[in-house]
């Protein structure tokens, strides 16, 4: 592996214009968060036209019946796909023993390619089980993604490089969208899913432009144990892992039922949909440029306390019920979801020693799920009783409040070294290995 640049040339060039954190392996990791996110995104941003696809036809006029399917089905089977994001754990996990290079490059690739055949189902239920395919691989690509950027970065740079991938990942996921509202009803949900072959066919092409970040011992040294974070990192694992777990709890209704909830019971104009997915990459990338800062200055856990406490009122103005009200609500979620990730990425790799991190990586997966299923279904159950998004989400919403709590008994990590890093002991890692 090398330690500096073999093309001088090219860093320094690249160094003019970006800041010395987005080093080329950052870039290149950074486009495969990119793809995760517009191959994972696609059953929420298609979920409306899925529902239309295998419900039925209503003359209703209750705001769930005019969904196409239950609130209850479509939380049922969205929580479908946040269980499947279990196996994301084990996925992730093999970054500690197989190496985070050729685990997050696998992954990535088989992660998109079974993407793609949810384009070929012939029901609700055969979409949602062909989807749950890719669902652990794309996982885990994002959690390697995080792990990876975070070990090639000093602490000075390192929560604007997790910013970057994470502003990646939330691009490959705007994309999506973006794609779906501007070719509704043009291509259906089964086109947007065949469109993924194109961040396929780029991974390819650019994966293996980043070095193994990681220094394994290879003399001898037991490597930890599969899953394992040891028992002197339980503890502060399993408080994280509440933390998380209220998040998901939190902002998985909230951007997982929006597109349904904008064209199906609120029937957003296709054009103001589209403007709302443009104006929310700006606003995304304001969160993540003030989040960094506030990570930076004061402190990992207040930026976090802030980013969560902004995603709850975010989304209970979200679905208030009119128009406005569900753009400013969209648009402050994505806001407040952009000024938490600096911050909550480098906690929680901050928190934890390298010999550890891909599987710690791979339980904040299952904290997210839990999280996940738990909102989501409670969210579809509540609107199906009351028939109201509004109280679904004000009953859905109350779970921050433990996360705040349980994220004070965690230390705070600003200015952590990562022990055993490329981004520890290097100063110049523009080259790939």
């Amino acid at each position: 592996m090398h330690g500096a640049s073999d093309e001088r040339g090219e860093t320094v060039v690249m160094r003019r214009w970006l800041p010395q954190a987005l080093t080329r392996p950052v870039l290149v990791v950074t486009v495969m968060a990119l793809a995760a996110g517009y191959g994972q995104f696609g059953a929420v941003a298609a979920l409306g036209d899925v529902a239309k696809s295998f419900g039925h036809v209503v003359t209703s006029n209750n705001v769930i019946a005019q969904a196409g399917l239950s609130g209850a089905v479509l939380g049922l089977g969205l929580a479908v796909l946040r269980l499947a994001s279990l196996g994301g754990l084990p996925l992730a996990a093999l970054g500690d023993r197989l190496g985070r290079k050729k685990t997050l490059i696998a992954w990535t690739i088989i992660g998109l390619a079974l993407t793609i055949l949810a384009a070929v189902s012939p029901s609700y239920w055969w979409f949602v089980a062909i989807f749950a395919l890719g669902r652990p691989f794309l996982s885990a690509t994002a959690a390697l993604s995080q792990v990876v950027v975070a070990e090639l970065s000093k602490p000075s740079g390192r929560a604007m490089a997790l910013a970057f991938v994470t502003a990646g990942y939330g691009l490959g996921a705007g994309i999506n969208a973006l794609t779906h509202s501007a070719l509704r009803g043009v291509i259906g949900f089964r086109g947007l899913f065949l469109t993924t072959a194109i961040p396929l066919l780029v991974v390819m092409v650019i994966a293996k432009l980043f070095p193994e970040p990681a220094r394994f011992d290879d003399e001898g040294a037991l490597k930890p144990r599969f899953g394992s974070v040891g028992s002197n990192g339980l503890t502060r694992l399993l408080k994280v892992m509440v933390v998380l777990i209220s998040v998901s709890a939190v902002s998985a209704p909230s951007s997982s039922f929006v597109y349904l909830y904008a064209e199906n019971v609120v029937h957003l104009p296709k054009t103001i949909e589209s403007g709302m997915v443009i104006a929310a990459a700006l606003t995304g990338v304001i969160g993540l440029v003030v989040g960094r800062r506030a990570a930076d200055h004061w402190g990992r856990r207040p930026a976090i306390a802030i980013g969560i406490s902004g995603i709850a009122v975010a989304a209970l103005l979200l679905y208030a019920g009119s128009k406005p009200s569900l753009v400013a609500g969209f648009l402050a979620g994505v806001l407040s979801l952009g000024f938490v990730a600096p911050g909550g990425t480098a906690f929680t790799n901050e928190l934890f020693h390298t010999d550890v991190r891909a599987s710690v990586a791979g339980w904040g997966i299952v904290a997210s799920v839990i999280g996940g299923v738990i909102g989501l279904i409670g969210f579809g159950v509540v609107a199906d009783q009351t028939g109201s998004f509004e109280i679904a989400a004000l009953v859905t919403f109350v779970p921050v409040i433990p996360a705040l709590i349980v994220l004070r008994l965690l230390p705070e990590s600003l200015g952590v070294e990562l022990e055993g890093t490329l981004g520890a002991e290097a100063d110049n890692i523009g080259a790939a290995s």
